[in-house]
């Protein structure tokens, strides 16, 4: 062989580098362009997967609002068994001429005078005379009114002799309201249509028509409610029952205590 034909082994080596070299090269420009095409790859899904949501959004029918609940029915709330119907203790006792007082010849054992301008001495009992009171002063410093007492209180012998026969106008002994201690029939201290209908025109008369129920009180037989209560209209004729009972009956327009408490009417005695 020719020294041209011989290869240094050096060189040789040098060589065998050189294709590691570029082997090595190769593999890590193979790697790279790998990661390059992945995440070009991956991007693209993921703007593809956006659109797709985005139009998917756009395109779907939009869903109705919902109808707005209609607002939840009045709730009565008022406690209609507070107090005793029948007892004749109770401050809602009803008397009327199916109802007798029972027994007949009851008698109030919390009776007092009360202390307002009067024909004859009034007593009620305690509860309603304290209201009284307080009503007698709200006239006259409200509205410079002097109320004044024309009964109150009367005994089942009393009651005997005030009754003349006149249902309408009065009740049988032991079918008097007056005899449960919590009615006062009201006039003007003047005097001007005492226990006449013409009191319901009176300044007084009207007062009383708009404010006895903040104190508790009720017009007990009003002007179209004979066929109800069995009596002809009485403007001075008020029932104490408690401010809350008032109240009710005021802000519901209901006028009478049969009404309110689905009671029977009592025009007539049985």
């Amino acid at each position: 062989m020719s020294s041209s034909e011989r290869q240094d082994p050096s060189d040789e080596a040098g060589q065998k580098r050189r294709l590691v070299i570029a082997a090595s090269l190769s593999l890590a420009l193979v790697a790279v362009a790998v990661v390059v095409i992945g995440a070009v790859s991956g991007g693209a899904a993921a703007g593809s997967t956006a659109d797709g949501a985005s139009g998917s959004a756009t395109s779907a029918t939009p869903r109705p609002a919902p109808a707005a609940a209609p607002p939840p029915a009045g709730v009565d709330t008022f406690d209609r068994a507070a107090h005793s119907l029948d007892e004749p203790n109770s401050i809602w006792v009803v008397v009327n001429k199916l109802r007798p007082m029972n027994p007949q010849d009851f008698e109030p054992d919390d009776l007092v005078e009360v202390d307002v301008p009067h024909t004859w001495d009034p007593m009620l009992r305690q509860e309603a005379a304290d209201a009284v009171v307080a009503m007698f002063q709200a006239a006259s410093d409200e509205a410079d009114l002097t109320l004044a007492s024309n009964s109150a209180f009367r005994s089942y012998e009393s009651q005997e002799e005030i009754y003349d026969g006149d249902d309408l106008l009065t009740a049988r002994p032991g079918f008097s309201e007056h005899q449960t201690g919590l009615v006062m029939d009201i006039g003007a201290d003047s005097g001007d249509c005492s226990l006449d209908a013409c009191f319901a025109d009176t300044p007084e008369g009207i007062w009383l028509r708009d404010n006895a129920w903040r104190f508790g009180f009720i017009l007990r037989y009003p002007a179209d409610k004979t066929d109800v209560t069995g009596y002809e209209f009485e403007p001075w004729h008020y029932r104490y029952v408690g401010v809350p009972l008032a109240t009710e009956m005021h802000e519901n327009g209901i006028t009478t205590l049969e009404e309110f408490f689905g009671l029977p009417a009592a025009p007539e005695y049985e």
